[in-house]
């Protein structure tokens, strides 16, 4: 079986501005989408032309606000709007609707069969906007009695789990006569590998109206296409990915995806959301999944799972990468080698020896940086909010450790050569330092500090703000991602970067 067609789903408040969105990426696309629940009063009066315009086949969709869309005016009314739609079909097919969606418990029989007249299909659609639906295939022949028509299922998990159960029951599926959604963060895996779904189309928004698909997470359709090379993916397409929680804004994607099509390989990585690490991992074995990226805050779950740990795995104390051989998954790191590449990149130096350095926080990657660090001969001092983890990793590498608040501030002072922020602090933020974005909020920086915070989105973080206004050289994890990056792209393939 093929990729699934790809459907841009228009949801601009005028014809017009849909129509010029549609024109911006008629080329990445097969089938457009008309939410005629997000046009203005007055636009739906003119619908039954939208077709002719558009130029390729169009779906007509009149979501109601329990499905997820916009129209609140009553079911009388939005059937005169299918109506008005449908109606006064042209010979030249392409100047009509190919597919209307109606929900399952839609049924009009004068529109039903007027579709069947003109050659129009029925989407017959199901929509759960809080929870999962679970029997899959039971909920696929209700929703196609006659035979002739496409069902859609599209729910809204509250775990992975929900989502490996989309994937089971799809794996039992002869045909591709059908639409698989999971929604939200946790079903972008559904939107990218529809192949494996065996669906009919995925949906796509465009970069303009994202926002207007925000709750169920659409994939805009340039990322959707120039990212994940949506047309490209089939059954045979090799599956990477990163795993973490709540995983927003990752870069990796684009690392790897970019990485494999300059090499010419069959692959595809994506993000997949998991609370859970076991709920990462019985995912991926249950999609093929062969080799999966793991960040905040399953890294040092790693080591508690079944897994093979590589040496340095177990000198850190954390994971990063895993690889899937014949029968087991290998644990690698490749953070430390990623930041020890860039951090003596950024500072210029072949070590840290008689180097005093702060590493501020005491998860899963200041595991591999406090192991850089070590190797490259620094003495270190591990801050931490909660005491006795900064404790548990400083004495594993002979480190000074202190907890992280205002009585820090004296022995920051002594370990500031390098200051090496490793929390998730200042994540997203583009808000000026304040308490909640800035780890060293109480710290005054003198101006001679070299700050290296592992975060890269923003590039610019707050910490990073207000040591560069102090006159500090500073550096985000960039460099770090890209580093530790190309050598799991080796791991994974076997090829270089």
């Amino acid at each position: 079986m093929g990729s699934p067609k790809v459907c841009l789903t228009l949801t601009a408040p005028t014809i017009e501005e849909d129509l010029e969105l549609l024109n911006r990426y008629r080329n990445k696309i097969d089938i457009a989408e008309l939410r005629v629940d997000h046009l203005l009063p007055d636009e739906r009066l003119h619908v039954r032309k939208f077709p002719g315009l558009a130029g390729l086949p169009c779906i007509l969709t009149i979501r109601r606000q329990i499905d997820g869309g916009q129209f609140v005016e009553g079911e009388a009314a939005r059937t005169i709007l299918f109506a008005r739609a449908l109606s006064f079909a042209e010979e030249d097919k392409t100047k009509n609707f190919e597919y209307v969606d109606f929900e399952e418990d839609f049924h009009i029989p004068s529109l039903e069969d007027a579709t069947l007249a003109f050659g129009t299909k029925i989407i017959r659609s199901v929509h759960d906007m809080k929870n999962p639906i679970i029997n899959i295939n039971d909920r696929l022949a209700s929703l196609n009695k006659s035979g002739y028509e496409i069902p859609k299922i599209a729910f809204m998990p509250h775990s992975l789990d929900d989502v490996k159960n989309l994937f089971e029951q799809a794996s039992l599926l002869k045909d591709s006569n059908h639409i698989l959604i999971a929604m939200g963060a946790l079903g972008t895996p559904t939107r990218i590998l529809g192949s494996k779904l065996k669906n009919y189309l995925t949906y796509t928004s465009t970069p303009e109206t994202l926002t207007n698909t925000k709750n169920i997470a659409h994939i805009d359709v340039i990322t959707l296409n120039d990212t994940y090379h949506i047309k490209q993916i089939s059954e045979k397409t090799k599956i990477f990915g990163i795993t973490g929680w709540p995983l927003s804004g990752t870069s990796s994607p684009a690392l790897h995806n970019a990485g494999y099509e300059k090499n010419g390989l069959d692959a595809v990585y994506i993000p997949i959301c998991a609370e859970k690490f076991s709920q990462a991992m019985d995912f991926a074995e249950c999609i093929g999944v062969k080799g999966l990226s793991v960040t905040v805050p399953h890294k040092e779950e790693v080591l508690n799972s079944n897994v093979v740990i590589d040496e340095t795995v177990s000198e850190i104390g954390a994971s990063n990468t895993l690889v899937k051989n014949e029968n087991d998954w290998i644990a690698f790191n490749t953070d430390a080698e990623g930041f020890q590449k860039s951090l003596l990149e950024f500072t210029g130096l072949k070590n840290l020896k008689r180097k005093k350095v702060a590493i501020i926080g005491a998860g899963g990657a200041a595991r591999a940086i406090a192991y850089a660090v070590h190797k490259l001969k620094g003495d270190a001092c591990v801050f931490n909010r909660t005491l006795s983890k900064a404790k548990k990793l400083a004495e594993q590498f002979n480190f000074k450790y202190s907890i992280l608040n205002q009585e820090a501030a004296g022995m920051l002072k002594k370990y500031s050569d390098i200051i090496i922020q490793t929390t998730s602090k200042g994540m997203h933020s583009t808000d000026e330092p304040n308490q909640e974005n800035d780890p060293l909020f109480f710290y005054d920086f003198s101006g001679k500090e070299m700050v290296f915070d592992i975060i890269y989105m923003p590039e610019t973080t707050p910490i990073m703000k207000r040591a560069k206004n102090a006159g500090c050289k500073v550096c985000n994890g960039f460099d770090m991602l890209r580093y530790q990056g190309y050598k799991q792209f080796e791991l994974y393939t076997g090829v270089e970067y």
